[in-house]
């Protein structure tokens, strides 16, 4: 269908505003334009809705969850028992390695940065319930750490039998104080925290935790064994046995040992051994990995994307294949206003129509998966609007890049090829789990496809070693600095268009 010209009064170039109503005209008038814009909502919706409906877990065990909310990783072996009112524990940690599979049922040696052994306090075996600890690690010193999200640092440098470190927590009600030391003597205080919840009879005692090994795009399961020495407590009313227990041992959250392995502890003398897996820790997408996220129902994006690009290319190779831009551009002797018309109605109804989609898709998909069994990571309100908002912007500025290098090009099947490599192929390709994840991370940088950061809801953790590629859901760029990489392509390439539309002749 031919796009409808409105004519412009004779005698004078049209203003800004009948320009904005002429090109608005033109849009809700070609049937084929309205629907292909209006589609990005239904698209979006649909693909929500089947992905709530895609995963089925009812009856998987419970995802734990800290004391901040979120979802957490709390599966180690803890050697424990009880602790009534304030006291404090101390041993030294003489000896930390791991062992990671080199191949089926071939365990050998590896390093496992955050492998952890040290002492905790804490509210009991219960996933979830509140903590403090100080440990050594494996590759990044002494740490003190509380509610799972909270890291201090300590003293640098690995533990051995010639250079064994020192560990003290020290409970005061809710207050838990962590020191270490390499003589025993002399005392470094690492961090304080307050721990709401430990109730009056905490457990203490040792504990090793092994997280999975970062290994190329993936990870493996890995086990850790830590030398305990010279362990002493002064402790409130209560003392008993030393128990060893394997907490989370069903968690989903929890990996699991390597073949053949499994947590224990040993005591000869002064001298205890304890082997142990998991992580005291936030989870992400690599200890959760059956958890979704909000960029999970957004799936339709990329079919929406697709909608509207062809949409805003044709906006204007459309009138240049039927000679209707001559009408256009004599009505408005000002050609920049006429492409700068056209990119603001396009943009304001690709936006209308994503946001209607994102705000449909989200609540039901997210009800749906719920209504699974289905575990999705929490999010604010503030960071669902943000999403929403972000996707019908992204889909919006898409349109105008592609209405841009239409201008340019002068033929629609190429502009629309261009758009597409621009956007879907870097997301496409950043969607695929064995792309290097150097490479993964430098395209969601530079491309167009940067803007999809705005999906982003997941946080990455200095002290979880993961995948923190775009393929798990986390993106190098801020979600509006994401955003902004767009938005400058598209701003350049109409600067572009509005100078070739100038000069040359239509």
């Amino acid at each position: 269908m031919t796009p409808a010209v409105t004519p412009y009064p004779p005698g004078r170039g049209a203003g800004f505003l009948r320009v904005l109503h002429a090109e608005w005209t033109k849009i809700r008038t070609v049937r084929g334009w309205v629907t292909g814009l209006l589609a990005a909502a239904p698209m979006m919706v649909l693909a929500a809705l089947l992905a709530g409906v895609g995963g089925n877990q009812e009856g998987a065990p419970p995802v734990p969850a800290g004391p901040h909310g979120g979802p957490v990783t709390d599966s180690f072996y803890f050697v424990h028992r009880p602790m009534a009112g304030d006291g404090s524990i101390t041993v030294a940690v003489s000896a930390l390695t791991s062992s990671i599979p080199k191949g089926p049922g071939d365990l050998g040696p590896g390093t496992v940065p955050w492998a952890k052994a040290g002492l905790v306090i804490k509210a009991g075996t219960r996933q979830g319930s509140p903590y403090a600890a100080i440990m050594v690690t494996g590759g990044h010193g002494v740490r003190m750490q509380d509610g799972f999200v909270n890291d201090t640092a300590g003293p640098p440098g690995p533990v051995s039998a010639e250079s064994p470190r020192w560990l003290r927590l020290d409970r005061s009600g809710e207050t838990v104080t962590g020191y270490a030391s390499t003589d025993g003597t002399h005392w470094t205080e690492v961090g304080t925290a307050r721990v709401s919840g430990l109730g009056s009879t905490a457990q203490a005692g040792l504990f090793v935790a092994s997280p999975p090994a970062v290994r190329g795009g993936g990870t493996a399961g890995s086990v850790s064994t830590a030398t305990f020495e010279d362990l002493h407590t002064r402790e409130g009313r209560t003392g008993g046995h030393w128990t060893g227990t394997q907490v989370g041992a069903r968690s989903p959250s929890f990996a699991g040992y390597p073949e053949n392995t499994s947590g224990s502890f040993t005591a000869s003398g002064s001298r205890i051994t304890v082997t142990g897996a998991g992580d005291l820790a936030p989870a992400v997408r690599d200890s959760l990995p059956t958890g979704g996220h909000l960029r999970d129902l957004l799936a339709g994006t990329f079919a929406a994307l697709i909608a509207v690009t062809v949409v805003g290319a044709r906006f204007i190779t459309e009138e240049y294949r039927d000679t209707t831009i001559h009408l256009t551009l004599a009505a408005s002797p000002r050609r920049s206003r006429v492409l700068v018309a056209k990119a603001a109605v396009l943009w304001a109804v690709a936006f209308a129509a994503g946001l209607v989609g994102t705000l449909l898709a989200i609540p039901l998909g997210e009800r749906l998966a719920r209504g699974n069994g289905v575990y999705l990571f929490p999010v604010s309100s503030a960071t669902e609007l943000r999403v929403a908002v972000g996707t019908a912007a992204l889909l919006a500025t898409a349109s105008v890049l592609a209405l841009a290098l239409g201008a340019i090009l002068r033929h629609g099947a190429v502009a629309v090829a261009a758009v597409l490599v621009a956007t879907v192929l870097p997301c496409l390709l950043t969607a695929l789990p064995f792309t290097p994840a150097g490479l993964s991370k430098a395209v969601a940088t530079v491309t167009p496809g940067a803007a999809f950061a705005v999906q982003q809801t997941l946080v990455p953790y200095h002290q979880v070693a993961s995948n923190y590629t775009p393929y798990y859901g986390y993106y190098p760029l801020a979600p509006w600095a994401g955003f902004a990489v767009l938005s400058g392509y598209a701003l350049a390439s109409l600067a572009v268009a509005a100078v070739l539309l100038g000069r040359r002749d239509v």
